[in-house]
């Protein structure tokens, strides 16, 4: 028999005490980490501290059928750095609370504090607090995310203007193709337990789907080329619902370039097996957490050769609208048709 410790064995606080004893502290501006009321944070002084909240919902975000615990504490983490680096932020702190259904057990909490760790030691974060409660369904994860960034130099979705090139880092549509290899597998065994899930094929798509990471790397190289974006925004929803984001809070329209679009070929094979038009993958499947931004004309030279970052188009003025263009040079309305969230 496992040894399985009911988190009734712990309380609350056996509970926070156990967690507090694994977190190791790695910011000069945590004063005071979990253990208080409150967390005690002192930037230093010119910056700015910018925060940002994300919920996952068991059933809604994650089905643990097919999802480690540690991956979902990892993606947790990862999702909420997302929304600081597209702020052009340096994340620092976060707090993260819990609502956890009665099946859990403390090694499984464990678990998915594991993979919290992990990605606080991946992105230079401390966790300094959160909350705890329990749940009548399953398992519900809150994180706020806290973040740093020299005064004014925060990049927000309003500043494109017409004739700023588009950007985007990484390839799109991954994550979105590893949800239905997924999907598919879990719908097999659900009909035959006996059989094995077959996903040694798909490592690319998978990854990008169970464990996704915040591109905090290619923040740091444009402050290192001296390139600060116009607007920012990252790709959690959809290219193109993120597209739209930006021509909406900048005034603008847009034209993005099909043939620009960034393809991995294990994108395209997957695609190719389901029966899946990639370029819909890729502009509607959402999760890949790749940063989409604007530049000014003058800062294309600084990224052009830059291996990650793919400039897909232009800002217009919003009277053009905001525009898919093929191949053919044929523009189409762009359409957000990737996660709705109610």
């Amino acid at each position: 028999m496992s040894d399985i410790t009911p988190l009734e064995n712990l309380g609350e606080f056996g509970l926070i005490r156990r967690i507090q004893e694994t977190v190791t502290l790695r910011q000069p501006s945590t004063s005071l980490g979990i253990g208080d009321d409150a967390a005690i944070l002192a930037p230093e002084a010119g910056h700015d501290i910018v925060v940002s909240t994300d919920l996952l919902v068991e059933g809604v975000h994650f089905d643990l059928t097919f999802c480690p615990l540690k991956h979902v504490g990892y993606k947790a983490v990862a999702v909420n750095v997302s929304d600081i680096a597209a702020m052009n932020a340096t994340p620092t702190q976060i707090v993260v609370g819990l609502a956890i259904g009665s099946r859990y057990s403390v090694e499984a909490i464990d678990e998915l504090y594991e993979g919290m760790r992990l990605a606080c030691e991946a992105y230079n974060v401390d966790l300094v607090g959160g909350d705890t409660t329990a749940s009548r369904g399953g398992l519900t994860i809150s994180i706020t995310a806290m973040g740093q960034v020299a005064h004014g130099q925060a990049v927000r979705r309003s500043g494109a203007q017409p004739n700023d090139l588009i950007c985007v880092t990484g390839d799109l549509g991954g994550a979105f193709l590893g949800l239905q290899v997924l999907e598919r597998e879990k719908a097999a065994w659900s009909a035959d337990p006996e059989m094995q899930p077959e996903l040694s094929k798909y490592p690319y798509v998978l990854q990008r789907q169970l464990r996704p990471e915040a591109r905090m790397d290619v923040i740091h190289e444009l402050r290192d080329l001296g390139v600060v974006p116009t607007s920012m925004i990252d790709v959690s929803d959809g290219l193109a619902s993120e597209v739209l984001h930006l021509c909406k809070a900048s005034g603008t329209g847009a034209r993005v370039f099909s043939e620009n679009l960034p393809a991995a070929n294990p994108m395209l094979e997957v695609a190719d097996e389901f029966q899946l038009d990639p370029i819909m993958c890729m502009l509607n499947g959402g999760e890949d957490y790749e940063l989409l931004f604007t530049i000014a004309l003058k800062d294309h030279d600084k990224i052009k050769n830059h291996p990650d970052i793919t400039v897909l188009g232009h800002m217009t003025d919003k009277s053009d609208g905001v525009n898919l263009v093929t191949k053919q040079g044929q523009p189409i309305p762009l359409r957000a048709q990737g996660w709705q969230h109610f």
